[in-house]
């Protein structure tokens, strides 16, 4: 590791910053002093210019990973080289707000039933009867999993918050077969080195395959991935008839602002509310024009 990197990482751990943040910011410095082929503290505001055009025009990135990169080297250049003046040359990209995707009951039991292995069915039932993240789940351990309780710790949580959620009489049933199966020791879902069995957590796209690969064999035309799961695990506990606060503390959110979003997924919500059209008095269409034409004078 070098020097840059090595005052990065301290930098980050000081501040506490989850592991895997940690991970991705000092591979994003990384990719960045590879692109310019200098040192990043020898690099200047127009190399970072010319690095997020790249992102956005050539490698044709989602604005919302470009925000993760300036990010990085937001943090870089300001939080561990004390470059404050370079916050104002590192704008975020804006990013277009579209609702999530939310598959609904059906497709999601279609999905479940359609995954390739035990393993695979086990993460999807835990994605979508937990709301979990994909970083949350693959963090999970053997100990995590309380039956007495029928509870869950997640203890990788989003900003270092741990959280409870309730365990699921169907989940569990599942979660005892994988463990017999796979006899995991700490990581509930282990993953490999070498194509062995190792002692850490399987790696993000892992996760990704197996949402993608059910989906595919369930004939979904939608684009799935651990988030899909969570969001239809949020929307559907709303129509379900769960409080929004309730929701929040469950997804692990901070603010209640990043819930009330699936107010806006709920058709059930959206259906329930008055329209004030309905509540006018209107003349019957028998006295409407059936023409735009104009009359000749």
């Amino acid at each position: 590791m070098t020097r840059l990197r090595q005052l990065m990482l301290e930098e980050l751990q000081r501040r506490n910053y989850a592991a895997t943040t940690r991970e991705y910011y000092l591979r994003t410095l990384t990719r960045f002093a590879r692109y310019c082929r200098r040192p990043p503290d020898q690099l200047t505001p127009h190399h970072i210019r010319a690095y997020q055009t790249y992102l956005l025009h050539e490698r044709r990135l989602h604005p919302h990973s470009v925000r993760r990169e300036v990010a990085a080297l937001r943090f870089f250049y300001v939080k561990t080289l004390r470059r404050r003046y370079l916050v104002d040359d590192t704008p975020y990209p804006k990013v277009p707000r579209r609702l999530p995707t939310v598959l609904t009951p059906e497709e999601v039991q279609r999905m479940i039933a359609a995954a390739r292995t035990l393993t695979e069915r086990a993460m999807l039932m835990v994605l979508y009867s937990t709301g979990m993240r994909n970083a949350e789940l693959r963090h999970l351990q053997v100990r995590d999993i309380d039956s007495r309780a029928m509870l869950i710790h997640v203890s990788h949580g989003k900003g270092g918050r741990d959280r409870y959620v309730p365990l699921s009489p169907t989940l569990l049933a599942t979660l005892r077969a994988h463990w017999r199966w796979m006899k995991p020791q700490t990581w509930l879902f282990p993953g490999t080195t070498h194509n062995w069995r190792a002692d850490r957590p399987v790696t993000p796209k892992v996760v990704w395959d197996a949402c993608r690969a059910a989906a595919a064999r369930a004939g979904l035309t939608k684009r799935v991935s651990a988030h899909t799961l969570r969001h239809s695990y949020a929307t559907h506990l709303l129509e379900a008839g769960a409080d929004i606060r309730t929701i929040q503390l469950l997804l692990g959110h901070a603010q209640v602002r990043h819930t009330v979003i699936y107010l806006h997924l709920s058709p059930r919500h959206l259906q329930a509310v008055a329209n004030p059209l309905d509540a006018l008095i209107i003349p019957g269409l028998e006295t409407v024009r059936r023409s735009r034409r104009l009359h000749k004078r």
